[in-house]
């Protein structure tokens, strides 16, 4: 277990690198009279990324939290991650068709009502708040739009608010 963080810590880190690299492309600081350059969220979120992917490195040098546990998940958990990964390909799947905010939604609902056994006001704060959170953080802060399906034509009156 130990030689698995530290090949994924190692491999993410790379991998961070690589994404900052590509991302210095763009302009990643604030861009006057436009906001934040093209390569600033990626360049910045990978930074964090490669930040705690060291972290994660480091912390395997100093203690050794996983000794003598296997690398595997027990058979009782193979069925929740299968079900979770089929999930989330079926969310993937279904975004060109529903859009990013109803196929988010969904995901949500499902996940954490099925599989997190939450109850109902914490899952309909989630359901509800986080795909305006991502409108606002994506469209309207970034300008970066996500694909909305058949839910387009209900997203104009916001269009003509924001932009």
């Amino acid at each position: 277990m130990l030689a698995a963080d530290r090949l994924i810590a190692l491999a993410l880190m790379g991998l961070s690198i690589y994404f900052m690299w590509h991302a210095k492309a763009l302009p990643i600081g604030w861009v006057p009279n436009a906001g934040p350059g093209g390569g600033a969220f990626p360049f910045w979120l990978s930074a964090i990324m490669l930040a705690a992917s060291t972290l994660i490195l480091l912390r395997s040098f100093v203690s050794h939290p996983h000794e003598g546990e296997k690398f595997f998940p027990d058979a009782d958990a193979i069925p929740q991650i299968a079900g979770v990964v089929g999930l989330f390909v079926a969310t993937i799947a279904v975004i060109p068709f529903i859009g990013t905010y109803l196929a988010l939604m969904a995901f949500l609902f499902i996940y954490l009502k099925f599989f997190g056994h939450h109850g109902w006001l914490l899952i309909g704060i989630l359901t509800l708040a986080t795909p305006v959170v991502v409108f606002f953080f994506f469209e309207v802060t970034l300008k970066i739009l996500l694909p909305k399906g058949w839910t387009e034509p209900f997203f104009f009156p916001l269009y003509a608010m924001f932009f």
